[in-house]
């Protein structure tokens, strides 16, 4: 395939004329208008199909490290049919790849969830799959929201099932999940964190989620090897001027990745735009944290075993009010990061491509067009809706 007259998203994050090509799954050359030669390798363009970008934005498949559901169905639904059915609206809307969020559940529970998700992803890489399952999103790993999460903090989380950190039982998920957990999510202040910290961080990365800690032990369990927060700014004491908590740990401590709701109701525009010069773009992860609503009408729905309302955008739990998630699909987050909060498509389209490509440990296969790299990429028009979805170098839309 080769996709021309498009603006082809680089990694140095700017946007550059030219022409992609792809042959067998992969990207194999990018060509761009006004340099000498091309990046990449030379291939035979006999009888390629071309598409015509139309002067579209041409930017990496997206990656989602942390969201729930959509269409109606729930990772934790534990069912092959919830993930393809997943996997399958993220890759239309150009979410290429997926790391979904387990909540607060047993252990046992969780240990099936994780399973099934290993089998899915084991047959997403088979060599007999079928194109009903290479053309949804790949399952590269699962982010693990709970259950090692505080109660003060809990959000939408079933406090019934929260339980100390524990590195037996995080082992008993490793193993149920065959290695695809990739963020194991705890708050420090519970149980004996900085041992866990210690104990696992060479496998697993450890995130602080849902956590009342001070700043102090933020930065401790940081400086223990912690290198990753759960959406930020939520779950977690708000960030002031004298107690700086969850908030002045991460931007204290550099080699700390953070996610980002930009779906316009978990964080205000200003306090995102503060971030990002805060933290630096380079440690930002665009997430959508959508749950099973997305996609679907304003109505009840259930999250973690809770009940939520949905109207447009903002999902509640109907015991209290508590923001359960959100009903905004990644693209839409970048696209609101964009329009409503002012900051650059192309910091926001490296937020959500590259940066959780890096924090997920592939970006030698994800997050940039490339040569060598998996060939998938979305092309936006200037109004930033979508046009196309290449994955694997197959057109899916």
């Amino acid at each position: 395939m080769i996709i021309r007259n498009v603006r082809v998203f680089r990694e140095n994050q700017t946007f550059v004329p030219g022409t992609i090509v792809i042959k067998d799954g992969l990207f194999q050359a990018i060509t761009l208008e006004g340099m000498t030669g091309r990046a990449g390798r030379a291939v035979d363009l006999t009888d390629e199909t071309v598409l015509d970008g139309e002067g579209c934005y041409a930017i990496p498949g997206m990656i989602d490290l942390h969201f729930h559901g959509c269409k109606g169905y729930d990772f934790c639904d534990g069912t092959r049919q919830a993930i393809e059915e997943i996997a399958r609206y993220e890759a239309s809307i150009g979410v290429t790849a997926i790391a979904p969020a387990t909540m607060t559940l047993p252990v046992e529970k969780l240990e099936s969830i994780l399973a099934c998700g290993a089998a899915f992803a084991a047959e997403q890489r088979g060599a007999g799959s079928t194109d009903s399952i290479r053309r949804g999103a790949d399952l590269i790993g699962v982010n693990m929201e709970g259950p090692f999460i505080s109660a003060v903090k809990k959000g939408a989380q079933d406090a019934r099932h929260i339980i100390p950190c524990d590195v037996d039982v995080y082992r008993r998920f490793q193993r149920a999940a065959d290695g695809l957990v990739k963020f194991i999510g705890i708050a420090p202040e519970e149980g004996d964190a900085v041992s866990f910290i210690q104990a696992v961080k060479d496998e697993v990365s450890v995130a602080l989620a849902h956590t009342n800690a001070d700043y102090d032990t933020a930065k401790a369990a940081f400086d223990a090897g912690a290198d990753h927060a759960v959406h930020l700014y939520n779950a977690m004491p708000p960030f002031t001027h004298r107690a700086p908590g969850v908030v002045g740990a991460v931007a204290d401590s550099r080699h700390v990745m953070s996610e980002l709701i930009c779906d316009g109701v978990h964080i205000h525009p200003s306090v995102v735009r503060t971030t990002f010069h805060m933290m630096g773009a380079e440690r930002m992860i665009l997430i959508s944290d959508s749950m099973r609503a997305t996609g679907m009408p304003d109505g009840q729905y259930t999250l973690g075993g809770l009940d939520v309302n949905v109207t447009g955008n903002r999902a509640t739990l109907v015991s209290d009010g508590s923001l359960a998630g959100s009903a905004t699909t990644l693209p839409d987050c970048v696209r609101v990061a964009v329009r409503e909060m002012q900051l650059p498509l192309e910091t926001a389209v490296a937020c959500a491509t590259a940066n959780p490509a890096k924090s997920l440990g592939v970006y030698d296969q994800y997050g940039s067009i490339s040569a060598g790299k998996r060939a998938d990429v979305v092309l936006w028009d200037s109004e930033l809706k979508l046009k196309a979805v290449v994955k694997d170098g197959v057109l899916l839309k």
